[in-house]
């Protein structure tokens, strides 16, 4: 081996303490440890390197010619080495000073901005972006670093050994109609009443998709769509427009709230939504993710009934 496996970095971190204090009592002071401990380092660090760094004078070190070579090399070394650190679980997405955070479009109206206040409160100097998108691609994008954390619902696709999760609200499913909608005014609607009414839905691969698909299963039709489209505020323009109808969640009441009325469904369809945030195992320790859990955990804490 070309370097003896006694020179190791804590050691040069000792070695560069005492060119800084001149004095073993004060690089002990700063290290927290003994004046013995920072001694026996250094004369391990000169035997590692096979040439004396100090004329011993008693108990004074004064520093040789070797000493001042190797303290402009080594500060130059630690820093490097640092640096490497700091990149490298930048790469694994450890401790970013930029975080990802992937978002259903439709927690984009209330929790992704309290999240994200709460979470810049917590790291003021993290740099946060936002990607929307469904369930199916949110979790992909997890799964491939891509993202830090998703904000999703909590259904069968998300289901994976490698995530965990921390649920966050619940959501009930309602019929969206038109203002001037005949069901606008109804406490309650029964799905049998709109099999022959237009629908318009998201693309697969969303949650609120595949829970229409449940209702209406129950409900024994299939309805007659319009169009699909790729997020829910496109969708609620239509409805608002009156091309169809549509089954959506409750936390999107107050996008169109004058002219998009949500309507609770009768007990026998009522379908509810787990909304939580999830993410990979393996980056459980990231500062950054941890105060996102903890925001999270606030949030829900705050939001038992939604």
């Amino acid at each position: 081996m070309l370097i003896d496996e006694e020179l190791t970095l804590k050691k040069l971190e000792v070695f560069l303490a005492f060119m800084r204090t001149g004095n073993l009592a004060r690089a002990a002071a700063e290290l927290q440890t003994s004046n013995v401990s920072v001694h026996r380092a250094i004369h391990s660090l000169e035997s590692a390197l096979r040439c004396p760094l100090f004329k011993h004078e008693g108990r004074n070190l004064t520093p040789l010619e070797s000493a001042y070579v190797l303290e402009e090399r080594a500060q130059k070394l630690i820093q490097d080495v640092v640096e490497s650190v700091r990149l490298t679980r930048e790469a694994a997405g450890f401790s970013a000073e930029r975080f990802k955070l992937g978002s259903l479009y439709s927690l984009t109206v209330k929790t992704v901005p309290q999240l994200i206040m709460g979470l810049k409160i917590r790291r003021s100097e993290l740099n946060i972006d936002l990607i929307l998108g469904s369930n199916i691609d949110l979790l992909y994008k997890l799964k491939n670093m891509e993202v830090d954390a998703i904000l999703v619902s909590l259904d069968d696709s998300i289901h994976d050994a490698d995530c965990e999760h921390i649920a966050l609200f619940s959501d009930d499913i309602f019929l969206a109609t038109p203002a001037d909608s005949k069901f606008a005014q109804r406490a309650e609607v029964d799905l049998a009443e709109v099999r022959d009414e237009t629908f318009i839905t998201l693309t697969q691969g969303f949650a609120t998709h595949q829970d229409g698909i449940r209702v209406f299963k129950q409900a024994g039709f299939e309805p007659k769509v319009a169009m699909q489209v790729n997020d829910i505020f496109t969708l609620l323009s239509m409805v608002s427009s009156g091309v169809g109808y549509a089954l959506l969640p409750g936390r999107i009441a107050a996008v169109y709230e004058n002219r998009v009325k949500l309507i609770p469904l009768q007990e026998k369809y009522r379908l509810q939504q787990h909304i939580g945030v999830v993410f990979l195992k393996a980056k459980e320790r990231d500062p950054n993710l941890l105060a996102l859990l903890a925001e999270c955990r606030m949030y829900a804490n705050r939001n038992v009934v939604v």
